[in-house]
């Protein structure tokens, strides 16, 4: 008899039994263990979009201003995943610092100082000279007219603890109902941010598709520095309330302009040519420099395309960086379970 009719006979007829009091046995077969957590179909994660796994180009699409022959283009496979519909908020970060706070500082099963954790409001000052960030050093974070804004002033680090953290309160949560563990949330590699970035459509310059940075009423489609001296034409000054412009094909918001984003890779000039074309990786503990993707408020549109890498040491924070999580899809990643196809 084929092994999953006789398991699944097995199973049934043990459910059976077991109601009259009575238990059975394997009878000598390998047939699984039994009691474990029911995890079918994985759910999608709170306030994440599903990002159905396929084939693109990674790399530039444009003329390599920079001449820095960093991201010459190459096809990978990614594989299914989930990712944040938009970056962390002040106020989705501002939960994860109650709870360190709450818990003494033990919540990550480590002592880490508040301070490095806490984001650092001075990068307001310290990122521009003659610039008057008195102001947003001291509401940014803290004043609730913040609350839907990007956080920023968070290292690498700190945004790796915020996803070990929201692992743990997630999973605590599925153990208490019985429930199978999610997979870790955690930053995106910087592949499977590219090709979120996308939104499925190959050898895209920006996320909404063509090679124009105004729609056809004129109005900017992401917030970033358009001219010399012009920082307004896109309608914010600084950074943006998250979700204000239109997303990509996959649902995604902001994956160009409002804050650049980190990425789990280390950076290097010659990376691209090394990785494999499968999930493509490249985590280096001792480089220190970290791939940050998708520019900014404060940049250039050739920032904002989607094949320019750029990078920011690990243990510095910046008025212009934030984050956003990604988790794996675990299963077959043929699309339909994520709502693609037929």
């Amino acid at each position: 008899m084929n092994k999953f009719l006789q398991s699944s006979a097995i199973a049934l007829s043990v459910v059976l039994m077991a109601g009259c009091g009575m238990g059975r046995s394997s009878e000598g077969d390998v047939i699984g263990a039994a009691d474990r957590p029911e995890f079918n179909p994985q759910e999608v994660p709170y306030g994440m979009i599903a990002c159905p796994g396929g084939t693109f180009h990674m790399g530039q699409t444009d003329q390599d201003i920079a001449a820095s022959m960093s991201n010459l283009n190459k096809q990978v496979t990614i594989g299914g995943f989930y990712m944040d519909e938009t970056e962390i908020t002040n106020n989705e970060y501002r939960q994860f610092i109650d709870a360190i706070r709450q818990d003494s500082l033990d919540v990550l099963g480590e002592e880490y100082v508040m301070t490095q954790l806490y984001p650092d409001t001075t990068v307001w000052v310290r990122d521009f000279t003659y610039h008057m960030g008195d102001p947003l050093m001291e509401y940014y974070f803290t004043h609730p007219a913040f609350d839907d804004y990007p956080v920023v002033g968070v290292d690498w680090f700190a945004a790796k603890y915020f996803n070990n953290w929201r692992t743990k309160l997630k999973n605590a949560y599925n153990t208490e109902n019985g429930q199978a563990p999610m997979p870790n949330f955690r930053l995106p590699s910087e592949a499977e941010w590219e090709y979120a970035a996308r939104g499925g459509r190959d050898l895209a310059t920006y996320p909404w598709g063509g090679p124009y940075l105004r729609n056809a009423r004129g109005c900017m489609l992401a917030n970033f520095k358009p001219g010399r001296g012009d920082y307004y034409s896109d309608g914010f000054t600084y950074t943006a309330p998250v979700g204000q412009y239109y997303p990509n094909d996959f649902g995604l918001y902001d994956m160009s302009g409002n804050v650049a984003e980190w990425c789990e890779d280390a950076y290097s000039e010659a990376s691209v040519p090394v990785v494999w074309d499968l999930n493509p990786t490249y985590y280096k503990d001792d480089e220190p420099r970290k791939i940050v993707r998708g520019g900014s408020w404060k940049d250039i549109a050739y920032f904002l395309e989607t094949g320019v890498r750029n990078f920011e040491y690990q243990d510095s924070a910046r008025s212009y960086i934030g984050f956003r999580s990604a988790m794996i899809y675990i299963g077959r990643s043929s699309g339909r379970e994520f709502g693609f196809g037929n």
